[in-house]
């Protein structure tokens, strides 16, 4: 039977094929017969229509130039229209940008002198689509669009086919996922009235992509079932091998383990059996997920490790990005926190990589062609109608009379106003001296002004360093007083006493470091906050600051590790000592049981870099704005509650900027943080 259904499809398509040769060939002989008139422009039209279906681009070009010249001696305006139409999309099966372009705006030209709203739209759709195909979303949404109201009006379900599929692509690839859905769904409908089944099930998966992407998923488990059950076992063989772990991967959303694994382990076996790399990929990355959750750890790092090879062999990125990222959740349910950090670096590695790709990517010598601007196709014919109307009107310039009088008239205006300047030369040099005294006054005042600025800004600065040094000198003594309290009153014996010494001992280091800091900047700075830089060494830095969490490390089971090297940098220390302090502290109080914090330095641009890194609980995209806002005063309790005032990291850029340099964070929630201080290695040159 299935012999027999093939030998008839490839019967069916050789009929075809020979019935489209047929039908060229008599069109050639009768073109060759018809007298050169309008009629022959008309059959050439369709002879060229023929070629170009059967993709004979270089046999209808040479018709499309025929057609034009007939039609340019002809007067022919609609056959111009239609032969530059033509020649255009050959240009862009080509990939001719320019002349595809070019052509496609001779041809709106004329199909507006006939008022041909149909072959204006059908101009819009193509450089809409073309547009859009090399990335120039606006564009392309702009002229697709415009065509839109024609063909819905005309009821024209083959061109609105394909304007719909045009722009639900142009809004995916800008982000806008409503209108996106909203457009398939447009798509869908058409396809269905056309019996259009490829668009069908193309529309249909679209829409249930979007549904996951928006997390809607039991959305897309409805379309993803959808289009199972549409697709033929024969003929859309890759397609099914990519649904089957995409709905499994959708049920797995809401932890239903045994449907998740009926369509993961279907679409696993499916693609080995059609040896289907890019869909045995999907299903190894779905199938080791099911099994992390179910906590089948070696079945999962085997799943894992095989997607991982085949995702390097066929540099698939999107899903070496997700298998990295399970990998990272792998490593750390085992607990293996180094290794999960070095998933971590890959990841945010190849996440860079593929927003760079995903940017939209023009050739350096092209600028897109904006054609149409947001007018309808019914306005633009009318602001054409007027343009041929108005230049009508003009010709009265052609008469010689007019031109003289209209001379004369200037010259007498030109006198007037020579006259007009000269009487006032004097007022005008009155004013422009006004005018300097104003702006010399004006540059005082802002130098005032900026002084003014300036001052406050000190004072802002001391008053929230002192209220973070106050505040945790307070903490840091408050405690140890808590310590001696309960040995003088014999609530604890000193056996438990001396178990807490480690605390009691780096309570009393804050302390007297915090003292160290304040003592040293008050003997130099009692009048105002201005650094005072020297040389010194930042591992040094790290090494005393480090020093002093080892306790709080210790109870969290944090792994520290310690990356810097020795090198110099120009700044005030005791500035630089509280900064580092400060990102140290917050790095362990926004760390979980496990989590890794590194610290590390190197030499960018021949400054010095420095990093504070841990993978705790993160910041979200709108707390990082709060971050270093003195205005905010933003402040959260780290994993075991610890409290904090919320200056820390204000006060941190304040002192980083004082000393010629600079602070940012690189955050993700749930994932970690990394927080940078870039710094001078050596005076400026005066």
């Amino acid at each position: 039977m299935m012999k027999q259904l093939m030998t008839l499809t490839v019967c069916l398509l050789t009929f075809i094929g020979f019935s489209q040769n047929e039908r060229i060939d008599d069109l050639t002989v009768k073109l060759a017969y018809q007298e050169a008139d309008s009629t022959k422009v008309d059959l050439s039209l369709m002879l060229i229509d023929e070629l170009y279906t059967v993709k004979d681009y270089d046999k209808a070009l040479l018709y499309v130039n025929q057609t034009a010249k007939l039609s340019e001696k002809l007067n022919y305006t609609k056959g111009l229209a239609e032969s530059t139409y033509f020649r255009a999309l050959i240009y862009t099966q080509r990939d001719d940008y320019f002349n595809a372009i070019d052509n496609y705006d001779k041809s709106r030209k004329y199909y507006l002198q006939i008022s041909d709203t149909l072959g204006v739209a059908k101009v819009s759709n193509s450089i809409g689509l073309l547009e859009i195909q090399r990335g120039n979303y606006a564009i392309g949404l702009q002229n697709s669009l415009a065509a839109i109201d024609v063909f819905e009006k005309q009821n024209l379900v083959d061109e609105l086919s394909s304007a719909y599929n045009n722009l639900a692509e142009a809004y995916f690839k800008t982000n806008q996922i409503d209108k996106a859905i909203d457009f398939n769904f447009k798509a869908l409908d058409v396809g269905k009235r056309i019996n259009d089944r490829n668009g069908i099930i193309a529309s249909t998966k679209n829409i249930a992509d979007l549904y996951a992407l928006r997390k809607e998923h039991r959305k897309a488990i409805e379309y993803y079932e959808n289009v199972l059950e549409m697709l033929n076992p024969t003929k859309d063989q890759n397609l099914r091998g990519e649904i089957l772990p995409k709905l499994g991967s959708q049920y797995l959303e809401f932890k239903e383990y045994d449907k998740a694994a009926e369509f993961l382990v279907e679409g696993l076996k499916y693609n080995r059996k059609q040896d289907n790399q890019e869909g045995i990929l999907l299903a190894l990355n779905a199938i080791g997920n099911l099994n992390l959750q179910k906590r089948n750890v070696k079945l999962a790092e085997i799943q894992l490790n095989e997607a991982y090879n085949i995702a390097q062999k066929t540099d698939n990125k999107a899903a070496l990005l997700e298998n990295y990222k399970l990998h990272i959740a792998l490593d750390s349910t085992r607990g293996y926190f180094q290794n999960a950090f070095f998933w971590q670096n890959k990841y945010y590695d190849l996440k860079e990589e593929i927003d760079q790709i995903d940017q939209p990517d023009f050739s350096s010598d092209t600028d897109p062609m904006d054609l149409i601007q947001a007018n309808s196709i019914e306005e633009e014919m009318n602001n054409f109608e007027e343009q041929n109307n108005s230049s009508e009107k003009k010709t009265w310039l052609n008469n010689p009379l007019v031109l003289y009088i209209a001379l004369a008239a200037t010259a007498i205006l030109l006198t007037l106003l020579l006259l007009y300047i000269l009487k006032n030369k004097a007022y005008k040099e009155t004013l422009i001296e006004q005018k300097e005294k104003l702006k010399q006054e004006q540059i005082r005042n802002e130098a005032i002004l900026e002084q003014t600025h300036h001052l406050e800004e000190v004072n802002q600065v001391k008053d929230k360093l002192f209220s973070i040094v106050s505040h945790d000198l307070k903490d840091s003594i408050s405690s140890i007083k808590a310590f001696l309290d309960l040995l003088k009153e014999d609530s604890i014996s000193k056996e438990e006493f001396r178990e807490l010494i480690p605390e009691l001992s780096e309570n009393a280091n804050n302390a007297s470091s915090l003292l160290f800091n304040l003592l040293n900047w008050s003997k130099s700075q009692m009048q105002n906050l201005e650094p005072n830089p020297e040389l010194f060494n930042i591992q040094e830095v790290f090494h005393t600051k480090m020093a002093l969490v080892e306790q709080k490390v210790e109870d969290k089971r944090i792994v520290l590790i310690d990356e810097s090297q020795r090198d110099f940098v120009y700044a005030d220390k005791s500035m630089v000592e509280i900064v580092i302090q400060n990102l140290i502290t917050n790095a362990v109080k926004f760390s979980r049981t496990g989590d890794v914090i590194t610290v590390s330095n190197q030499d960018v641009n021949g400054k010095a870099l420095i990093c504070v890194e841990d993978t705790g609980v993160g910041i979200s995209e709108e707390n990082i704005k709060k971050l270093f806002n003195a205005n905010k005063n933003f402040t959260t309790v780290g994993t075991k509650n610890e409290k904090g005032t919320g200056l820390g990291l204000t006060i941190a850029k304040d002192l980083v900027e004082l000393n010629n340099g600079r602070i940012w964070v690189e955050s993700t929630e749930n994932v970690g943080s990394k927080f940078f201080i870039e710094l001078p290695k050596s005076a400026p040159k005066s």
